[in-house]
């Protein structure tokens, strides 16, 4: 079978409040998932030998952090490696640790690509539960809507997002997202948000509801992080997305987002985004079982 093209898109953690922390160490957390239109692309075909064979974009650490990898053989396991294998091809858009969701999206995609190459009729839940071993941020790309996320990642609510285009700046520095969990200093008791009060905001016009309590720990300790927020903070509001290292703010029109990045200093990326409601990996799992491509 030739391979065919899976979007995996990236996402922005428009807020990120931890609420606590269970015994077993993990944390509770409330965040609002904005999906955008910034994708990695994965083609894959089909093979004959059971194999999962990687190419593409190489990821550092090899097979044992790869994503894509890990979730091929994970959904190869669940049901008794019968299965023909497949050829996986990642070409990366979205920046690697850049806190916009882009492993995690990798491998939500390889789960619902293979799920349906692989015929095996598996629910979006099912495909949840097991991308949630792979990482707290794989379930919403699974089920393919921006959401308010609750628990570990697990509890998704969809919303509708007000419409945004945004500037994200990536000051290109490594953020270890364990080690920002485990400081000290972070905020453990942030109070939870109801719904209404940010899905009434005009994000373009005044700030985002709530804050991202990683955000003064990541700063703290990366000065990249401290100067991509001050610099961007002085166009816009700016805020960091998951545990970095990139940040962005809101914009009413994509044209005022990319004005906002004139004079970007050389050693940053930045770019603009716009705001999604649905996946476009949703719509590709339609056109699939439609028959098209």
């Amino acid at each position: 079978m030739s391979a065919a093209s899976w979007p995996a898109p990236a996402k922005l953690n428009l807020f990120l409040h931890v609420t606590g922390r269970r015994a077993d160490g993990y944390h509770e957390l409330q965040t609002l998932f904005q999906l955008i239109d910034l994708a990695d692309e994965l083609r894959i075909g089909l093979r004959s030998d059971g194999r999962i064979v990687r190419s593409g974009t190489p990821i550092e650490g090899g097979a044992t952090q790869d994503l894509v990898v890990r979730a091929a053989e994970r959904l190869m396991a669940e049901v008794g490696g019968r299965v023909p294998g497949a050829d996986i091809e990642l070409t990366k858009r979205i920046p690697v640790g850049a806190g916009l969701g882009g492993g995690s999206s990798d491998a939500a995609t390889t789960l619902v690509a293979l799920n349906e190459l692989w015929r095996l009729g598996l629910p979006a839940a099912h495909l949840a539960r097991l991308g949630l071993e792979l990482g707290a941020d794989v379930p919403v790309f699974i089920h393919g809507a921006s959401a308010l996320a609750e628990g570990i990642g697990e509890r998704l609510v969809p919303v509708a997002l007000p419409r945004a285009a945004f500037a994200v700046v990536f000051p290109g520095v490594p953020v270890r997202t364990a080690e920002v969990f485990q400081a000290p200093e972070l905020t453990r008791n942030s109070p939870v948000i109801t719904i209404p009060g940010f899905l009434s905001s005009d994000w373009s016009a005044r700030p985002l509801p709530g804050r991202n309590d990683l955000e003064p720990v990541v700063a703290s300790r990366e000065p990249a992080v401290r100067a991509a927020l001050e610099w961007l903070n002085a166009r816009g509001r700016a805020r960091m997305t998951g545990s970095g290292a990139a940040v962005f703010a809101a914009f009413a029109t994509a044209a005022a987002a990319r004005a906002s990045l004139e004079g970007l200093p050389a050693e940053w990326e930045g770019f603009v985004v716009t705001g999604l409601v649905r996946s476009p990996l949703a719509a590709r799992v339609a056109a699939e079982r439609s028959g098209g491509r």
